[in-house]
């Protein structure tokens, strides 16, 4: 399965990271492929959770992030 992640510079110094698709699963690192490995841990571990619960596992499909500029 795969996820969109989203990855943020963190104020305080390195990144942090979220899934989109599955809520209140987060990580941080110091370095973006710090986070990389930290947000595939949350999500395998998000997705246990979900199982062992008995839960779906969320499919994403045809999800699309991007940006847009506005002028202010």
């Amino acid at each position: 399965m795969e996820y969109t992640i989203v990855i943020y510079k963190a104020e305080e110094g390195g990144y942090w990271a979220k899934v989109p698709m599955l809520p209140g699963c987060y990580a941080q690192g110091e370095t973006i492929d710090e986070t990389m490995k930290n947000i595939k841990e949350a999500v395998e571990s998000h997705l246990y959770a979900l199982r062992e619960d008995g839960q779906e596992l969320p499919r994403e499909e045809g999800s699309v992030i991007g940006r847009v500029e506005v002028a202010v």
